[in-house]
């Protein structure tokens, strides 16, 4: 009498190559190193659950977060493997994810967290200085306008005045587009206060600044 052979059967898609990447810039330890949980926290790490959830958001297109424990009971082999931690599809429930979007929103800790990210992706070569350009956009949607939210009627960029809007300032690095440091704020804020903040917020994220260098002339330091 031969064994029965049980055969899983699971979904890959890109989920492998994302957690990979994702990984790799250091994102889950990062985030663990500042948003420090409580005593009861269980299962997965928080830098862990949120690294999953992101994975499913950019294959799947989906930020709901009812469909997140689903995915992840589909995908368990192919995660456990893929981060070498031990899934438990509870872990990734809406009730838990809720707590990880809270957690995130503590806009003290998302600074810190954005200047150590910083502090693992880039390195900065002696190449003639280049600059961060820093600009706003808003997104709207079919949201409940509530006093405290982040979603307002403001100026629309998108002309729908008539849809509650947030409102983002992104820095980014030129020529290579890649953000910096961001702001989320309600969207009714004007965008003239809001360059201070982030230019402040990218000097502290940036060890290197190539706004002023200093160079030899005629045995002198000067500005150039």
């Amino acid at each position: 009498m031969t064994d029965s052979l049980n055969v899983t059967n699971e979904r890959v898609d890109d989920t492998p190559v994302l957690l990979a990447l994702i990984e790799r810039m250091g994102i889950p330890e990062v985030l663990d190193e500042v948003f420090l949980t409580h005593g009861n926290w269980g299962g997965a790490s928080l830098g862990w659950t949120a690294v999953v959830w992101l994975t499913h958001i950019l294959s799947k297109g989906e930020h709901r977060l009812s469909w997140v424990q689903r995915w992840v009971a589909g995908r368990k082999q192919t995660l456990e493997i893929s981060t070498e931690q031990v899934i438990d599809e509870r872990d990734w429930s809406d009730d838990r994810l809720a707590i990880v979007l809270d957690e995130l929103s503590d806009t003290a800790k998302w600074k810190k967290f954005e200047i150590a990210l910083n502090g693992r992706l880039f390195r900065v070569y002696n190449l003639k200085p280049k600059r961060v350009r820093v600009d706003s956009t808003t997104a709207n949607g079919y949201w409940t306008v509530m006093e405290d939210g982040l979603f307002q009627f403001g100026h629309s960029k998108d002309h729908r005045p008539d849809l509650p809007q947030v409102k983002v300032m992104l820095s980014v690095l030129d020529p290579l587009g890649m953000p910096v440091a961001t702001q989320v704020v309600s969207g009714e804020s004007a965008d003239d206060p809001l360059y201070i903040p982030a230019i402040q917020q990218v000097s502290e994220s940036l060890e290197e600044h190539g706004a002023v260098r200093r160079r030899k002339q005629n045995g002198r330091q000067r500005d150039a």
